[in-house]
């Protein structure tokens, strides 16, 4: 494989919202600022229930004069039903674009150079009649595309980029402890800042009210977060998601999506902090470490 490398996301599907109150509308919903998307920004975003509790999360461009939202595929009519619910009187349309557009990852040394954007979580730039930025997330992820469906990967391949599958993502992404969506963070149960939001540039501490803004603020400004998505190496038979992980006979956490040895799993902050913590999930052996980008 090349030292540059992109995959399709077939698991992604594409949402356009437009129409003149298409952001007053998002805003009021979503926890990060609507009004950071331009041309040159992208963000991340989650949509929650009134509780605070994840439901959906997605990448934000600007594009043709609307709002293009990479989601997960196959929850796009679960989401688009869920905005339906709260649009209202808003005059914004919602419309499924996901078999126009292809939702692609690409990464290595020199991902944002190959496209000419800085290394800025963020940064963004229409290119090959769609768009392109550095993810939101987290620079060392590479970038995140929505190109025209027929010619992504001749684009991506002009760039210097060359094709891998959507495993090889997914061991990038594992690495780094950046969680994918309902397989790493549960519906209607998980808070974002266990998933890392918080400093994975998911939530925006100073825009107005938003769905489950509330425990939002108060999880963080009260230091309520006792467990955190943190990335595992595992030795052993790949634990499926939900598997318990035990240190002795307490239950500590929960694994979550997992590929080749790696995965994530939602720990316990005091087993994190046991020096002496044997971590199994079933009859595999894992070692919880703290991402280089997390802060707790």
């Amino acid at each position: 494989m090349s030292e540059l490398s992109y995959a399709a996301l077939a698991g992604r599907g594409v949402l356009r919202v437009d129409g003149p109150d298409a952001r007053s509308f998002l805003q009021g919903l979503i926890s990060n600022d609507v009004d950071k998307v331009a041309p040159d920004r992208a963000v991340h975003a989650a949509l929650l229930t009134p509780q605070g509790k994840y439901l959906f999360d997605f990448f934000i461009f600007e594009h043709d004069g609307g709002l293009f939202l990479d989601c997960e595929a196959a929850r796009i009519a679960e989401l688009m039903k869920r905005l339906t619910m709260y649009k209202l009187r808003a005059d914004a349309g919602l419309e499924d674009v996901s078999g126009d557009w292809t939702a692609a990852a690409a990464w290595g040394a020199g991902a944002a150079a190959a496209v000419e954007l800085p290394e800025t979580a963020g940064a963004a730039a229409p290119w090959s009649g769609g768009a392109v930025c550095v993810d939101p997330r987290l620079a060392a992820a590479g970038l995140r595309a929505l190109l025209p469906a027929a010619g992504a990967g001749a684009a991506l391949e002009a760039a210097g980029f060359q094709a891998a599958c959507a495993a090889a993502y997914d061991a990038h992404r594992l690495a780094l402890g950046l969680p994918d969506g309902s397989r790493d963070m549960v519906a209607e149960k998980s808070i974002l800042l266990e998933s890392g939001f918080d400093e994975l540039n998911g939530v925006d501490w100073n825009k107005g009210c938003y769905m489950g803004q509330e425990l939002t603020a108060r999880t963080k400004y009260r230091g309520l977060v006792k467990k955190r998505l943190v990335p595992v190496d595992i030795d052993g038979p790949p634990p499926e998601a939900g598997t318990p992980v035990m240190n002795g006979d307490k239950e500590a956490g929960e694994m979550r999506s997992s590929l080749d040895g790696r995965g994530l799993a939602l720990i316990r902050l005091e087993h994190l902090d046991d020096a002496e913590a044997r971590l199994t999930a079933g009859d595999a052996t894992v070692q919880a470490r703290k991402p280089a980008w997390a802060d707790f």
